[in-house]
């Protein structure tokens, strides 16, 4: 409610109480016998109320507009770099880098020393032993032993004989058993006892030791 309003009100209230004690004062006069024209004065004068109307207030006039002033415009922004919100990675293990092993040195040998020049040729050609005579004749069939012969027990036997520097049978070894040890003990025995050679030589031409081999066969004669 505005301010006026308000003061309008409280005003009605005072002349409504006015008017009630004015009918007081009449009743009372009549009661009392005043003149009618005394209360008529009195009831003029205090029913005159002079009520005093408010003036509004004049509102300021409004500003004056201002000429807008020309704004540049805002440089422009970029916008914002995207922002990942993926989960963080799990942190990445690495494991330290192992150098390669280093090439192995290779170690090169002095190179060998140069051989020996070879040997002058022999001024012979080496030989070995030769029979004398005729091998045939070392071991007959009358050296046949008397037990293979009632046994009619035959075979050959194979030997090699060491001949030394006289030429002589040094040693005998059979080298092929002819399967009956009696016929092999013969073969060696002979041999030994009957064989003659002429020595080995050397590449000087020196009489030397040497080796020959042969066999025996034993044959019961008819």
């Amino acid at each position: 409610m505005a301010y006026a309003d308000q003061q309008m009100s409280g005003n009605r209230v005072v002349a409504i109480i006015i008017v009630a004690l004015i009918h007081l004062l009449v009743g009372y006069a009549l009661v009392t016998g005043l003149a009618y024209s005394a209360v008529q004065k009195v009831v003029e004068r205090v029913t005159t109320v002079d009520i005093e109307e408010e003036v509004p207030e004049e509102e300021p006039p409004p500003p004056e507009e201002q000429p807008k002033q020309e704004v540049a415009p805002p440089p422009p922004v970029a916008p914002p770099p995207p922002i990942n919100i993926a989960p963080a990675p799990p942190p990445i293990q690495t494991q330290p880098t192992i150098p390669p092993p280093a090439p192995p040195v290779l170690k090169v040998p002095p190179p060998a020393p140069p051989a020996p020049p070879p040997p002058p040729p022999p001024k012979f050609q080496p030989k070995g032993p030769e029979p004398r005579g005729n091998p045939g004749n070392w071991a007959t069939p009358n050296d046949y032993p008397s037990r293979a012969l009632r046994e009619d027990r035959e075979g050959t036997t194979g030997f090699t004989v060491t001949v030394d520097a006289n030429g002589r049978v040094a040693s005998c070894q059979v080298t092929r058993s002819s399967g009956h040890a009696d016929l092999d003990d013969a073969t060696c025995k002979n041999i030994s006892r009957r064989g003659r050679f002429r020595p080995a030589t050397d590449g000087n031409g020196a009489e030397t030791t040497g080796t020959w081999s042969s066999s025996v066969r034993w044959q019961i004669p008819e």
